[in-house]
């Protein structure tokens, strides 16, 4: 299988899971501020990094659903990035679901061009890097966040969580082999 064909794969799982939890939960999710998500997403990539270190979990939640997770995670964040927080969960789930479709796709044109010039590099990566360079592009998302969304010179919080998208599939993909 193909890059492509694997992250159609990928995000319509995580997909499927987002419109599940809609009809759970609705779009409570919508008065999250951005800080909140990026904490959020952190909270995920740690605990990965922590059971990458330790070699075993506690928890029952797997690996693979931490990045499905944090994919899920970056694209609300990016759709709170277009239409801010709100106080109160304000759309629905065919709403939701076509914001979602719009970043996904977002995320896989970005992933299609960067694989063209990259050459696929990322497939001599173990996924700890992905796990470690998702940390780093967190790190970075919250000192943005502390300079109130302005960077001088660098890539916005967008870039950052569309590459939070495609080195979770990453390593979502390497997980499966």
């Amino acid at each position: 299988m193909n890059t492509q064909e694997s992250f159609d794969l990928i995000i319509a799982d995580c997909a499927s899971l987002f419109s599940k939890k809609m009809i759970d939960y609705g779009s409570a999710w919508r008065i999250m501020r951005l800080s909140s998500l990026t904490d959020q997403i952190f909270i995920k990539a740690q605990r990965i990094r922590t059971i990458e270190e330790k070699g075993r979990q506690e928890v029952g939640d797997s690996i693979e659903a931490e990045f499905k997770g944090i994919i899920n995670y970056s694209v609300i964040a990016l759709i709170q990035l277009e239409k801010g927080f709100s106080d109160s969960p304000d759309l629905n789930n065919e709403q939701a679901s076509k914001l979602y479709q719009y970043y996904s796709n977002q995320a896989k044109e970005l992933m299609l061009s960067k694989n063209h010039d990259y050459g696929e590099a990322w497939r001599d990566m173990r996924v700890g890097s992905f796990t470690d360079l998702i940390l780093q592009k967190l790190l970075r998302v919250k000192q943005i966040e502390d300079n109130k969304g302005e960077t001088l010179i660098s890539e916005g919080r967008d870039a950052n969580y569309y590459d939070m998208i495609n080195y979770s599939i990453f390593a979502l993909i390497k997980l499966s082999k």
